[in-house]
Parts: C-alpha cells; structure tokens; sequence
C-alpha cells in the first residue's frame, strides 16, 4: 500500500467514521494500515446516502466502487487513494471480492425511502454490511488465511447495526427513513406517520425498548463467541466495547432528541480496557 494512500485512509476513517477509527488504535500495528482501510471504504459506501443529492447519484458512486472491485472500472481506478489502499488490502490478504460487492449491494436500500419490513430483513443487512467487516478484518488478523468466526461476527454484527440505528433513530425519521425493523413498531401500534412526523409516546418507547433489548440479546451472544475465538483474532471485534455503553445512554422516551454520546477519551478508555482483558 502506498504511503500516502495509507493516510488518507487513516485521515477519511478519522472523520467519518470515529468509533472505528478508535477501534484501530487497539489493534495489531501490523495489520492497524490494512483493516483502516477496509473501514475507510465502508464509512465511505455508507456515507453515500448523505452525500447524494438524490437515489441515482448514489448509485452512480455505489456502481463505480462495484466496478472498481471487479476491475471494470473506468480509468486509472487507482488514482483514488482510498480505491489504492483497498485493492492492496484485496491484493496482500487475498481478501474475497464477493463480501465487498455484497456490501455495496446492500447499501443500495440506503438510498430510498422504504423502510426496513421485518427482524430477518434486518438481521440480513446487518450480516451484509457490518458482520461481513468484522469477518474480513478477523481474516487480515490471520494473515490473510479464512477464519471461522463463528458467532461473534454474526451476532456483534446485528447489535452494532442495532445500537447505530436506535442512536439515529431521531435522525433518519426526520430525513423520511425508517431504517429499524418495522413489524416492531406495528406490532406495539405505532403508525408510521407518527414517527416520520416526530411524535413520540409510550407505544413507541415500548417499541424502541424491544429492539434495544434485542441488541442486548445479540451483544451477549457475541460476548460468548469472541471469548472463544484466538486470542489472535479478538482484536478485530474491539467496537463491542463501545456498544453496550453506547447502548445504555440511549433515551429511548425521548427518541427524536440527538442522543448523548460517550466523550472520546471514554471511548479510548473503554477500548484500552477492553484490549488488555484476558
């Protein structure tokens, strides 16, 4: 990887996307430049939605990342640095293509407006863009060999998308987008328009509450998992020490208040702490 490619990645993750960033201050320095920029290309295909004007922007520069993986890609692809940085990863690791290009896949819901039908749509989604991350950074720990991981990058996955979405729950309903499993929300009798219109209510923080006890079900879960994974490989699941903290803070009687956030050295603290754990 080239250098400079290298610290754009390090500088886009930075901004982009912090957790992450903090993430990768725990890791192994060997493997710190590799999995920094498969972060840095994941902040950026799920930034896209925020970036474009309208859904066919955004599947212009979803298409392009397609292309680039699959080396049909238009010009000199790797004159962007973060495509640079993410083709030497592919190339040094052996990384599988097909997870990326799923990933992009699944970013195309990001775009539009339908909001997400059920549990298992869900749970598909998070598996594609988040537990298919932790998978492939468990890999670049392992030098590049295919790992089993087991349940941990299944079921972290599905918190942390979880956790994610219930912090931007507020957010997202004021853009019009309803990102959470909706037969929740149905099922304790809340009508959509209500929440696209910010109205809150008990219904609703009953509903909130299921899901955040869901993304507590699966943040157990993964617990068990990476305690039995090599030690070698747990670094690669360092955010879950982010998420039940993160989780805890949540006001769900008060969704469409910006969530308070845990200060960056408490992130620092709580992923040092959790690095050093036997």
């Amino acid at each position: 990887m080239k250098p400079e490619s290298a610290t754009y990645a390090t500088a886009e993750l930075k901004q982009a996307d912090r957790d992450r960033y903090y993430a990768t201050l725990v890791l192994p320095a060997r493997a710190r430049e590799a999995i920094t920029a498969l972060y840095a290309f994941n902040a950026d295909i799920a930034s896209v939605r925020e970036r474009a004007r309208e859904p066919a922007a955004g599947e212009i520069r979803l298409q392009w990342w397609a292309d680039a993986l699959t080396g049909e890609g238009h010009g000199n692809v790797r004159a962007n640095p973060l495509a640079d940085a993410l083709l030497s990863v592919i190339a040094e690791y052996g990384l599988p293509v097909p997870p990326l290009t799923r990933m992009i896949e699944a970013r195309r819901f990001d775009l539009y407006q339908d909001p997400m039908p059920d549990i298992a749509t869900f749970e598909g989604y998070a598996g594609e863009t988040v537990s298919a991350l932790y998978q492939l950074a468990a890999m670049i720990l392992d030098g590049g060999k295919p790992v089993e991981t087991g349940d941990a990058a299944g079921h972290l996955g599905v918190a942390h998308a979880l956790v994610g979405h219930l912090r931007a729950f507020g957010y997202n309903a004021s853009q019009g987008r309803i990102f959470l499993p909706w037969e929740v929300f149905k099922s304790c009798g809340v009508a959509e328009a209500e929440v696209l219109a910010g109205q809150g209510g008990e219904r609703l923080a009953i509903a909130l509450t299921r899901l955040a006890e869901l993304a507590n079900e699966h943040l157990a879960r993964a617990k068990t998992a990476i305690a039995a994974l090599p030690r070698d490989l747990r670094p690669a699941f360092a955010p879950m020490a982010l998420l039940g903290p993160e989780l805890g803070r949540l006001d769900l009687e008060a969704p469409f208040v910006r969530q308070a956030e845990l200060p960056d050295w408490r992130k620092i603290a709580a992923l040092t702490l959790w690095s050093l754990r036997p």
